[in-house]
């Protein structure tokens, strides 16, 4: 059975290239780390993979808003690829900042420029957000969360807070199944009443509309989303390991966000 091959995208400032590799790689995959401009150069490099994953960082230092300058980079100069990569049945992963970049290129599905239907804009807290956070998963076509019900994965961001542009504009994306993962209270038993109703902080870090913490494209082939799994697919990355270990004597054998890995490699074979 061929390898699943990954293309992992940097640009200037992207700096969480290594550890997504590394979670593809754990997941079976074969990852080549590649800048955005030798793909401008050589568009044709595209052909060779079955997964795009544009990963964290502040790509081109978030100079002119987060994500921006790459996006448009790849809508100008590669629009028409990864169109193309898309249609031809292969996954994209957009983390973070890769969510910033995605939510801007129009793979997502919800538009492009002042016809967009949702955004990401700046935390309700005014800073910079570093913690870790609940996740449901809904039920949807998305490939990247199948058979995944919860996750429990870190966020950094600055600008996550999911916006849609009106309530009409919201309904559609949750109707079609584009908003698969929402914050879920820290207490699993806390659960406001109503699936959307607003979670305080910081079980909602950023304040995201309807508690939204991923978006996919209709197909379900196109993930964004602000949480980082590759930065739980160890167990020894938890951040209670040591204490999980003395009093519960046990702790998984990898981290829950592996699942998202282990689910673009098992969706070729």
């Amino acid at each position: 059975m061929a390898t699943v091959q990954v293309l992992v995208l940097r640009a200037p400032g992207t700096n969480c290239d290594l550890e997504t590799a590394h979670a593809f790689e754990l997941a079976g995959a074969r990852c080549r780390r590649v800048h955005i401009y030798q793909l401008r150069q050589e568009p044709k490099l595209l052909e060779q993979f079955q997964v795009l994953c544009i990963p964290g960082g502040f790509s081109f230092g978030d100079d002119v808003g987060a994500g921006r300058i790459l996006a448009t980079q790849l809508r100008h100069h590669l629009g028409e690829r990864l169109r193309e990569f898309v249609q031809q049945d292969r996954l994209v992963l957009g983390i973070c900042n890769g969510f910033q970049v995605l939510i801007q290129t129009g793979l997502l599905g919800c538009g492009e420029g002042p016809q967009r239907e949702a955004t990401l804009t700046w935390n309700d807290s005014g800073r910079f957000e570093d913690r870790w956070v609940r996740l449901r998963c809904e039920p949807s076509r998305c490939v990247f969360l199948q058979g995944v019900r919860e996750l429990f994965l870190p966020v950094a961001h600055a600008e996550g807070k999911f916006v849609a542009r009106d309530q009409a504009a919201l309904g559609r994306l949750a109707a079609a199944g584009q908003l698969p993962l929402r914050y879920a209270p820290l207490v699993p038993d806390e659960m406001p009443q109503g699936a959307d109703a607003p979670l305080p902080y910081p079980d909602n870090p950023n304040g995201s509309q309807a508690n939204v913490a991923g978006m996919c494209d209709p197909s379900g082939r196109v993930l964004g989303l602000m949480p980082h799994p590759e930065r739980y697919v160890d167990a020894t990355q938890h951040p209670h390991y040591g204490r999980q270990r003395a009093v519960e004597g046990a702790v998984p054998e990898r981290g829950q966000g592996l699942a998202l890995f282990l689910n673009a490699v098992r969706y070729f074979q």
